[in-house]
């Protein structure tokens, strides 16, 4: 699949009736307004007893929250008690092949919260995370058994697991945190073992064994900088969890990590202070199980082959490097307030342990009274009133927000990517859009889209005296298999420069948007975001849309979708081209035409002033020869004919392989009182006895 890069931003000449917005229009008389905001900070406090046992009963009362220093007033503190006992699997889980293996897995990320939103109240997040560069092939299908296990008898009602995996020197995210049991073990069941191979450590030192050559590199550096790779894989995944508000877990998967004397020890820390802050705790799971082998290894290495073996330096080195390498799996949980399961053959155990290791705990919330938006960390301290013997468990301190204005190129791209993983659309700007396809061979479609925004909702800002208005676009497809897989997408950051006549037009005309992609027949899932640089303020569509096989229409004449316009408009006057190459636009894009484009009404709301342009394609592909049609154009009004064309005949040809003959309308609306229509085309061929209909509603006014 293939975006076609033809983007054209332009003004409409549609009514004002159309348009809607927030923004007040240049010169207009503005009132004075006092804006208030505040920043809701969620917390979660794990509160326990000296013996371990959770503490239950406790009100906001007994919560001292300060952060710098500063106290706080806690506004709301809720309970989460999650079960511990497994549910029962279903029965389709007991047979595998019964199990749906979803063949396509998207590289995806952990979706984000909305703010001032907890997106999985009353839910326990685990994140299972295999370091497949850290583990030899028969360690990474033990984890993966292990993981498959509990999933099939440990989950409990209240979980929700993601899989992550290090791979190919990137974080993956193969799944979002989800209950679905037959979604997750069909992925953990597609991970290839084996992956990743060659990252193994060569210890440089006794242990090493005699490979035969006379000289070789230093493995010491190689060495440093893979342990670096791994931390700061883990630091990725951290950062991923860290936008969740909820208590997470994040379990570890991986045969030991050995730090390299002092040269580790910093990444080490900033991925212990990343997984404070995100409020994640490591459980990490030695998937070498309890190993019992010789004192120079056993027959998968080969020999040191120095006098070291015959000293006993060889075999205290290899017994050093193992539990070295146990103790940074030690200092991963400790200090984030997980555990390591260590020398032990069941795997499941240590997912076990961190699932009941959440299973009480308190919501905190308030609002600080830090009302800067700098972007800083601010330092968190709770404690409890009167019981200075609990341990408590949670972030140490957050990141404040940032006002658009002191956004970094980095920040701004975050903001887009992150409101295109929200489930829930974000409305700031109004966003309408019109889906058409046009069958180019075959096999493809050409997918024309158009987005309209309110031009009087976007801000007008003053930069070397000239005024302009910067856009962003964002936006991707997504088959509908399995509904994770991009088939392709678009990103666009246009910045219009406009005269002091266009600038004042902006308020009180919309502005359009089009690009194209070639897609296969199926059925689609389409999301786009538009923002608006100068404010920050976004705005969300998404929809579904289906592009039916044309190839399999037998009982009526296939058609392309429907165009209607009000505008045809030259392409050297568009305000914004980013295809510089006309000449594969027009090639490409059926609505271009002798250097003129067919720009579609995505409201189908026409001025009576104006003329209406139809057009649309019909197929003939299953006919020996091409025969002509005729088709004609009628609109109705309360079920009666309120205007019908004269029938034209169409015998023109585009392409004499596909038999693609257009069909196109011109339209004087003049004649028809103000008011609402049901438009109808109707495409008939006489000779083959068929017959096709498209209606749709429209709009007149003055």
């Amino acid at each position: 699949m293939r975006p076609v890069i033809a983007a054209l931003l332009l003004w409409t000449l549609a009514a004002a009736a159309q348009q809607t917005g927030q923004n007040a229009p240049p010169g207009s008389n503005g009132t004075a307004q006092i804006a208030v905001s505040t920043q809701l900070v969620v917390e979660t406090v794990v509160v326990k007893d000296k013996a371990g046992n959770p503490i239950e009963g406790l009100t906001a009362k007994d919560f001292i929250v300060t952060e710098n220093g500063i106290p706080q007033t806690v506004r709301f503190c809720e309970h989460q008690k999650l079960p511990e006992a497994p549910i029962a699997a279903p029965t389709t889980l007991s047979e595998p092949e019964n199990i749906t293996i979803y063949h396509k897995l998207a590289m995806t990320r952990i979706s984000p919260e909305a703010p001032e939103k907890t997106r999985y109240k009353d839910r326990r997040l685990m994140a299972l995370y295999f370091d497949m560069t850290a583990m030899p092939p028969a360690d990474q299908l033990r984890s993966l058994v292990a993981a498959q296990k509990f999933i099939r008898r440990q989950m409990t009602s209240a979980d929700l697991i993601s899989i992550l995996r290090y791979s190919g020197g990137a974080v993956e995210v193969l799944q979002d945190f989800t209950d679905d049991r037959n979604r997750l073990l069909s992925i953990i069941e597609t991970m290839a073992v084996g992956e990743d191979q060659g990252w193994n450590e060569s210890p440089d030192d006794a242990s090493t064994s005699d490979v035969g050559a006379a000289f070789g590199q230093d493995d010491s550096e190689f060495n440093i900088f893979n342990t670096d790779r791994q931390l700061a894989a883990l630091q990725t995944a951290a950062k991923m969890l860290g936008q969740l508000s909820e208590k997470k877990s994040l379990v570890y998967f991986a045969s030991g990590l050995r730090l390299n004397s002092l040269n580790n020890q910093a990444q080490l820390h900033a991925t212990i202070d990343t997984a404070i802050r995100s409020g994640v705790s490591f459980w990490p799971i030695d998937a070498r199980g309890l190993v019992a082998q010789a004192p120079l290894g056993d027959a998968t290495i080969g020999s040191p082959g120095n006098i070291g073996m015959y000293t006993g330096a060889s075999a205290l080195a290899m017994t050093t490097n193992f539990q070295q390498s146990q103790d940074t799996l030690y200092a991963l949980a400790g200090d984030t307030g997980g555990k390591a399961l260590l020398d032990y053959n069941d795997l499941t155990r240590g997912i076990v342990e961190a699932q009941h290791a959440v299973s009480s705990y308190y919501i905190l919330g308030y609002y600080t009274s830090n009302s800067s938006q700098d972007g800083k960390f601010r330092r968190v301290n709770i404690s409890l009133e009167g019981k200075l013997s609990a341990n408590l468990d949670y972030r140490h301190g957050y990141y404040a927000g940032k006002q658009f204005s002191k956004f970094t190129a980095t920040d701004k791209e975050r903001q887009l990517e992150d409101a295109l993983m929200l489930d829930d659309p974000i409305t700031e700007l109004t966003i309408a859009m019109e889906i058409d396809y046009f069958q180019l061979n075959r096999a493809e479609y050409f997918v024309p889209i158009v987005v309209k925004i309110p031009g009087r909702e976007l801000a007008i800002a003053k930069r070397g005296g000239a005024e302009r208005t910067v856009i962003d676009f964002i936006g991707e497809i997504k088959d509908d298999y399995g509904g994770s897989m991009t088939v392709t997408n678009v990103r666009d950051k246009v910045n219009i420069k406009l005269s002091d006549a266009t600038a004042i037009e902006l308020s009180r005309r919309p502005i359009e948007y089009d690009t194209g992609f070639t897609l296969l027949p199926g059925k689609y899932t389409i999301k786009f975001l538009a923002r608006d640089a100068e404010t920050g303020r976004i705005g969300t569509f998404q929809t579904t849309f289906v592009i039916p096989n044309l190839n399999k229409e037998e009982k009526r004449i296939p058609i392309s979708s429907v165009v209607l316009s009000s505008q045809r408009i030259d392409l050297k006057d568009a305000l914004y081209n980013a295809d510089k190459k006309k000449d594969k636009e027009e090639t490409v894009n059926p609505l271009v035409e002798n250097g003129q484009k067919l720009i579609p009404s995505v409201t189908r709301v026409f001025s009576k002033s104006r003329a209406m342009y139809v057009y649309l394609q019909a197929y003939e592909q299953a006919m020996q020869n091409t025969e002509p049609l005729v088709a004609f154009v009628s609109f109705y009004r309360a079920q009666t004919k309120a205007l019908e064309t004269q029938p034209m005949k169409i015998v023109d040809v585009l392409n004499a392989r596909l038999k693609t003959m257009p069909l196109s309308f011109t339209i004087t609306l003049d004649q028809l009182p103000v008011g609402k229509y049901d438009f109808q085309v109707t495409v008939l061929d006489p000779t083959g006895r068929k017959a096709t209909f498209w209606r749709a509603p429209v709009v007149l006014v003055p």
